[in-house]
């Protein structure tokens, strides 16, 4: 299966969009968000590491391709995004690696030049 993680971006947008006029619960998860992801003692790059691994480990595409393009967007390097999404296999075994060349791997490829430094 060849994965489009910009077309996955893309869908999850507009859905957001659709189901957020119709839902107030969208909205406020999002505000919610926002705010969790604000830098305190951890700062961003290292918040959306975090969420590629736990992303990977659930194989969750929406989130991989989310937080893949915000650890990039951070200031990740393509390294730090694989070798976190990787920490996912202590867990997450089989399946976590079978996202981690597959669609991390493709994410990355398709948006690292966007942020490079």
């Amino acid at each position: 299966m060849a994965w489009k993680p910009r077309e996955i971006m893309k869908e999850l947008e507009k859905n957001i969009k659709e189901v957020g006029k119709e839902r107030p619960e969208v909205q406020a998860f999002l505000e919610f968000t926002g705010k969790l992801m604000a830098p305190r003692t951890l700062d961003l790059k290292t918040k959306e590491l975090i969420c590629v691994a736990v992303a990977t480990y659930i194989k969750c595409k929406y989130c991989i391709v989310t937080h893949v393009y915000n650890a990039l967007k951070a200031g990740a390097t393509e390294d730090e995004v694989m070798e976190a999404a990787f920490v996912a296999t202590e867990f997450g075994g089989g399946p976590a690696i079978s996202h981690c060349v597959t669609l991390v791997n493709e994410t990355i490829k398709e948006f690292a030049h966007e942020f490079e430094n």
